[in-house]
């Protein structure tokens, strides 16, 4: 017996070992093929199976077991990958989350693959890294594609979670042609997509379609008050049309909609150089910078940590609720007071410096949230400390990635810049 057929041997044994019943059939398929090739068993009229036939049967065998351990193994989170649930082919969906390799979608992909779903990302990595989904490379259970919403796609999916469009200030308004494209062709590819397979749809939409709001804090009833022709229009404009959409084709396309609006998100994944409040006080603070404020600190934000988010929007996608639901947590800070918060949980040296205000930057911004907890027994269940608490540990990888520098984005237009693990 040659190497070859020593290692077969051995990995014969092994599966027995682990799969008794499929073994004894195994073996009990080949006693067959034996008593055909010598004639065993009665008149053979056909010509006894060769020793190369009977060679290739086992080694298909062989295979197939190993193919079977490695995807439980896969499943069980032994191969590398985090482990997932095993999900009857009943229960398993085919999900399509757009611009999941984004701060957001990848934590959400996280989420669905845990679940045992097959999980499939399209994102043209714009604002989105490879390495924040680079984990689940090449799981049976989950695919990779770049490109771009605002070109139609074919596939076959049961839901899809439509997330993909910058979300920082800087980012959308580098390219805003590009933002409202992106929000108005991208969502109508994925409502004709989810139309055509009869797929249920979420959309990723934003507080931001509330403007500058004159009602506080502000419900799902609140029809906003934004400024069309401004720099940020280009986001909140983009936004309130897709939701238009998301109705239109609801009413006449009798697709299943869920509207999502998303308030202030922090947590890992988020990219150093988004330009975001969190983001830019936490890089400043950690290499004891000065912390820029725009404007005179009064204006309130409310933040929630990205793992509220992800349950929030994957209850809102299972449950039988089709309006608008408001995502955020209620506990309300003012802008300098979460400064002095972040400088303080980072032991920072920083000073705190404040700049001229931007543009239309909304005075006061509180999600009312009776909506979520009445109809998707939703509400964020981490406390702001706790979630900045993991950002900062997060912030710090990312720092140490970079080697020790990273400029954070100003308040302009900027496109996003790489990082390191790209």
């Amino acid at each position: 017996m040659d190497g070859g057929d020593r290692g077969m041997a051995s990995r014969l044994v092994v599966a027995a070992q682990r799969r008794p019943l499929q073994a004894m059939i195994a073996c009990a398929g080949l006693v067959m093929l034996g008593g055909l090739a010598t004639g065993y068993g009665g008149p053979a009229p056909e010509p006894p199976l060769s020793e190369h036939v009977v060679e290739k049967v086992v080694r298909s065998a062989v295979l197939e077991e190993m193919a079977t351990l490695r995807a439980e193994q896969t499943r069980s989170g032994a191969t590398g990958y985090p482990p997932v649930k095993r999900l009857s082919q009943t229960r398993k969906l085919r999900i399509l989350v757009t611009g999941g390799a984004g701060f957001v979608g990848s934590n959400l992909v996280d989420k669905l693959m845990r679940e045992g779903h097959e999980v499939t990302v399209l994102d043209n990595l714009f604002t989105g890294r490879k390495r924040n989904i680079e984990h689940w490379f090449n799981h049976p259970n989950f695919q990779f594609i770049q490109g771009d919403v605002v070109e139609p796609i074919l596939l076959e999916v049961d839901q899809i979670y439509h997330l993909a469009c910058p979300a920082s200030p800087p980012h959308y308004q580098y390219n805003p042609i590009k933002t409202i494209k992106t929000s108005t062709e991208g969502t109508l590819n994925m409502l004709g997509l989810a139309k055509r397979v009869k797929a249920r749809i979420l959309l990723a939409s934003t507080s931001e379609i509330y403007g500058d709001p004159e009602v506080h804090p502000q419900p799902e009833s609140y029809w906003g008050h934004v400024n069309t022709i401004g720099p940020r229009a280009c986001y909140d404009e983009g936004k309130r049309v897709a939701e238009t959409m998301m109705y239109a084709y609801q009413r006449q396309g009798s697709v299943e909609v869920r509207v999502a609006r998303i308030f202030n998100t922090f947590g890992r994944r988020m990219h150093p150089n988004d330009g975001r409040v969190v983001s830019n006080f936490i890089i400043q603070a950690l290499q004891d910078k000065a912390m820029t404020l725009y404007g005179d600190g009064s204006q309130t934000r409310s933040f929630q940590f990205v793992d509220d988010l992800v349950d929030g929007l994957y209850k809102l996608m299972n449950s039988n609720y089709s309006l608008p639901v408001n995502l955020g947590n209620p506990d309300e800070y003012t802008v300098a007071d979460f400064a002095e918060t972040i400088k303080r949980l980072t032991k920072s040296k920083s000073q705190i410096v404040k700049l001229p205000a931007n543009q239309d930057d909304p005075k006061q911004r509180k999600p009312d949230i009776s909506v979520a907890k009445a109809h998707i027994g939703w509400q964020p269940s981490w406390s702001v400390s706790r979630g900045l608490a993991e950002t900062i540990a997060y912030f710090e990888r990312e720092l140490a990635d970079a080697g020790g520098v990273i400029v954070p984005t100003g308040p302009k237009a900027a496109k996003p810049r790489p990082r390191s693990g790209n």
